[in-house]
């Protein structure tokens, strides 16, 4: 079976971002959390500490195993329940490369639509930064619905999805 491809480009404001949706039939203080809380993160991606009013948090990328060394998130707008945007720096480690990811829910009776957003500066990264992000969102989805998300294969996203992100950064 292939997985095939959710993330689109779209241009904001000059920049190019990958832009992905999700509809949980939950309300929206429910999807805020399941992005938040480290404790409804921590099954589909990771955890993170520190002190959110700080304007940072260190996050943890445990579904990547036990090993992963933590990064420093900015929050630079939370605005609880309807938008988190963040910056890193880059796991390239490329001086100046950040990664700034956008998250905003609205809701409309009863469902919550996620939309996530991260800015991609090249075909490369959009090869493979967009089938995880594919990957990691279909876990949240999983981990929602109290799915099994050791059936959510990464390589099958990586194998199957790899040539469209790369195709539409190009």
């Amino acid at each position: 079976m292939t997985i095939a491809p959710t993330g689109r480009r779209e241009d904001r404001d000059g920049t190019d971002y990958l832009v992905y949706r999700r509809r949980f039939a939950a309300p929206i203080d429910d999807v805020w959390a399941a992005i938040t809380d480290p404790d409804r993160l921590s099954p589909w991606i990771g955890t993170w500490e520190g002190d959110p009013e700080s304007g940072e948090v260190t996050f943890y990328m445990t579904a990547e195993g036990d090993d992963v060394p933590g990064q420093t998130y900015t929050i630079d707008v939370c605005e609880k329940p309807r938008r988190l945007v963040t910056r890193s720096a880059s796991p390239s480690g490329v001086p100046g490369d950040e990664w700034v990811i956008e998250l905003d829910l609205d809701d409309d009776e009863g469902f919550t639509t996620l939309t996530f957003a991260q800015a991609m500066p090249d075909a490369e990264t959009a090869a493979s930064v967009g089938p995880g992000w594919d990957y990691y969102l279909d876990r949240m989805v999983a981990s929602e619905r109290g799915e099994d998300l050791d059936d959510i294969d990464f390589e099958q996203y990586l194998a199957d999805q790899s040539e469209y992100y790369r195709g539409a950064f190009s």
